[in-house]
Formats: C-alpha cells, structure tokens, sequence
C-alpha cells in the first residue's frame, strides 16, 4: 500500500501549521515546518531533496531559534528590562491569545509594561521597557516570516531543479 498521500497530507499540515507558529507564540513555528519539509522529502524517498537541502533547513531552524531568544531579550534587555519584564512580556503574550489578533500585539506590551512597573520602575522607563520587547518581538516575528519563506523556497528550488 502506497502511503505517500497521507505522508505528504501530513508535511502540508505541519508546514501550515509551522507558518501559524511562527506568530503563535504556543507552537514551535519553524521546527514544526523543518518537520514538514523533511517529510514531504521522505515521502519521496529523498529523490528530490536530498541531504544537503536538508541541511540548510535544519541550519536556518536552528537559526530561527536563535533569533526567537535574542529578538525578545536583546530588545527588552537594551532599555534595562529586569526578570518581571520578561516574565509579563511572556504571561501577556500568553493572555493576548484569548483577545486575537489585537491582543498578540498589545499583550506582549502591556505584561513587559506591567512586570516592570511592578519591579518599581516608573511609568514612563516601564513604558519604555514595554515598548522595546514588544519591537523586539515583533522584529523576531519578521525574521521567522523571512527564514520560514526562505525555507520554503530552498525545498521548491531542490524538489523542482
């Protein structure tokens, strides 16, 4: 029985589902569509793609999670960001999933705004702080976007040259 239809069913869902991630911050975006890549190339018997594709995703994976830490923590740590900070930028994003789409910007925001008021920082540094790992987070963003969208071009470039 021939199973590459469900395989290849399979890699379209991880990929979708990995794009979607790259922006939900509960689901790990570009590892999820590595995953995909790499089984829509199995389902094919590693024909089209071979190991060197498959190296380069998994370099621009590894990249990607790299760019996921340090754009949120270069950003807040840049204004002086303490630990509550970072940890209400985390919670907020957490919560602004429950107000969607609008609360995936402004959550982020206001939990790095609160955990630094909250350390004892005045409103207007605080405010500050908040803003800074929310660009960070949002310029992270863009870089997954853009190492998800060279990802998919390498493994079109391999599957169809």
């Amino acid at each position: 029985m021939d199973y590459s239809f469900i395989l290849y069913l399979l890699a379209a869902l991880l990929v979708i589902v990995g794009i979607a991630g790259v922006i939900l911050p509960a689901l790990p975006g570009l590892p999820l569509v590595f995953a995909g890549l790499l089984v829509a190339a199995w389902a094919d018997g590693f024909t089209r793609v071979g190991w060197l594709p498959l190296v380069v995703l998994g370099v621009l994976t590894a990249l990607s999670i790299v760019v996921d830490v340090l754009a949120t923590t270069l950003g807040a740590q840049r204004l002086g960001a303490s630990r509550m900070a970072l940890a209400g930028s985390v919670l907020g994003t957490v919560a602004g999933l429950f107000f969607m789409p609008i609360g995936l910007f402004v959550g982020p925001f206001l939990g790095a705004l609160l955990g630094e008021y909250l350390h004892g920082r005045r409103l207007g540094q605080a405010t500050r702080v908040g803003f800074g790992t929310w660009l960070g987070i949002v310029l992270g963003v863009a870089l997954k976007l853009g190492l998800a969208v060279a990802m998919l071009g390498v493994f079109a470039i391999a599957w169809f040259v």
